[in-house]
């Protein structure tokens, strides 16, 4: 068995997907109607589909955290400080028990995305 994506629920679907972009480089891979399957395996499903498809509503922002690592951290923190939305910071910028510096931001729809430095 493998793993192939990991799909989270959105209120707008456009709107996740420029912040998914802009912010972490991930570029659409296929559009699907109603889902948009980005690079690296991240799924952007409508949340009127999903409440289709399953019958019942998503928990925006539910229990679950997106991880990325960043090779230049300065360079997203210039992102995340210019981005034309307000970004909701859970973690400010803080270091974890091996030095690496980290932080916590929600999505616009609240999933949980940690960012932290990769190890060189």
């Amino acid at each position: 068995m493998k793993l192939k994506n990991i799909l989270i629920a959105v209120s707008d679907l456009e709107r996740s997907r420029k912040f998914y972009h802009d912010l972490f480089g991930l570029d659409t891979v296929a559009d699907l109607g109603g889902n948009l399957l980005l690079t690296e395996g991240l799924v952007l499903q409508e949340a009127g589909l999903w409440k289709q498809i399953l019958g019942r509503e998503h928990m925006l922002g539910g229990a679950g955290e997106l991880f990325f690592e960043e090779n230049r951290m300065e360079l997203f923190l210039e992102k995340l400080a210019s981005y034309p939305e307000p970004i909701r910071i859970l973690t400010p910028l803080t270091k974890d028990g091996q030095g690496r510096r980290l932080i916590r931001v929600l999505d616009p729809d609240g999933h949980v995305i940690e960012v932290k430095e990769r190890i060189r």
